[in-house]
């Protein structure tokens, strides 16, 4: 697997598909849901789908993947 790293960037940027954590920014994205809605859910089912790291929400892309293969409608 090769990384990229731009000359601007200390840490190397690793591919959303990857990442084991999203953020709302990124899990939108990757999911095509919004990110009030993404917050909803993880708030509905706290400690299941995500964390809270202070202010900052993280999205288990794995656990999500398996709550939307199991749901009908979000």
């Amino acid at each position: 697997m090769e990384v990229y790293v731009p000359e601007q960037h200390k840490e190397p940027l690793v591919p959303i598909k990857e990442k084991y954590m999203l953020t709302l920014r990124e899990s939108a994205a990757y999911f095509n849901i919004n990110e009030k809605r993404i917050r909803r859910l993880l708030d509905d089912h706290p400690g299941e789908l995500g964390l809270f790291n202070g202010t900052k929400v993280l999205v288990n892309r794995a656990k999500f993947e398996e709550f939307l293969d199991g749901t009908s409608a979000i």
